[in-house]
């Protein structure tokens, strides 16, 4: 169902958000304006294009520019960490006319760097989180371990001998190990690279024990045998890979890590342009072709609202700094 001018109107309307509907002043009241008619709107991309988080986002521009008759345009402004496209979306004009396409990595800045040009909080204005993706740990086919027991048990037994790879320094892949190894009371040599890909081959000819993937990159190597895959992390088993169990599930209490994305504004936009986004991104989520198409790649679509990203980053920023702090991560 086509999400029309009137309807987006009428669905904030029945928020209570503005009265009779219709008039033209009535529509500058709801903090609308002409949006989204006035031009197409720029997604900006702090990722590669064909990466993971490139590819949800631009079908999910495809289906939500359908759904509001606006062009949404996905611009990738790579580099920097992902601080040059931020930072840029946080300098734009509030108009609804600019949005940011962003990750978790959005709550880790502030533990890697000390002078953000930017507030992750403050800065923006949160619309939505609509999809999440497992990461999935890996091991060595040579390791002696079997399964989530015995490499924990191997773990405790071997501190500071195992050598893990990252995406690089306080990438999720990262900290997300060093969470475990915290909660197990033990240490690993982290190992870090410039992307997974390299930690991958690094791990596929034995040069590191173990490392943390997104389920959907992992999957090839993980069904053709080259490595074994052990558990997931998130909160909830991957639907590409039902038969591992979650950390938690293999006795890390409360261990659920996962790569989350999120819609952003700049800060000071009409919260009735927010809304009215936030409305067309979970009414493309219910597309049942899209559905299935990334829950075979391993990534969960979900519903969201602005107040449940804000919170997701209140909670996240000082979590990854207590954890960075404990890893002797020093901001840059």
């Amino acid at each position: 169902m086509k999400i029309t001018r009137r309807r987006l109107l009428s669905v904030l309307g029945s928020l209570g958000m503005f009265g009779a509907l219709g008039s033209l002043p009535a529509v500058r009241a709801s903090g609308l304006g002409d949006w989204p008619r006035k031009q197409p709107i720029k997604l900006i991309m702090p990722h590669a294009p064909g990466g993971p988080t490139d590819v949800v986002a631009r079908a999910l521009a495809a289906r939500v520019g359908e759904l509001i008759g606006q062009s949404i345009v996905v611009e990738n402004r790579v580099g920097a960490a992902g601080n040059i496209a931020t930072n840029y979306v946080s300098r734009a004009d509030p108009d609804g006319y600019t949005v940011l396409y962003q990750t978790s990595g959005l709550a880790i800045m502030p533990a890697l760097f000390k002078d953000l040009p930017y507030d992750p909080l403050e800065s923006f204005a949160p619309v939505a989180m609509p999809a999440e993706i497992n990461l999935i740990l890996l091991v060595r086919n040579t390791l002696p371990v079997t399964d989530m027991a015995s490499f924990i048990q191997y773990l405790k037994e071997n501190p500071g001998k195992l050598s893990y790879g990252s995406g690089g320094r306080g990438n999720i892949t990262h900290l997300a190990v060093e969470v475990l190894l915290q909660s197990l009371g033990t240490t690993a040599v982290h190992v870090p690279y410039k992307g997974t890909a390299p930690s991958m081959t690094d791990l596929l000819g034995g040069q590191i024990d173990f490392m943390l993937d997104a389920v959907n990159t992992a999957a090839p190597f993980v069904e053709s045998g080259r490595v074994r895959a052990l558990a997931v992390t998130g909160a909830e088993r991957s639907s590409l890979f039902p038969q591992l169990p979650t950390v938690a599930e293999s006795g890390v209490e409360n261990y659920a890590m996962s790569t989350w994305q999120c819609l952003l504004f700049p800060a000071k936009t009409p919260d009735a342009i927010v809304q009215a986004l936030n409305h067309a991104v979970n009414e493309a989520l219910e597309d049942e072709a899209m559905r299935k198409k990334f829950a075979a790649a391993g990534v969960q679509l979900q519903k969201s609202t602005p107040a449940q990203l804000e919170e997701r980053l209140r909670a996240d920023i000082p979590a990854w700094i207590k954890v960075a702090q404990a890893a002797g991560i020093q901001p840059d």
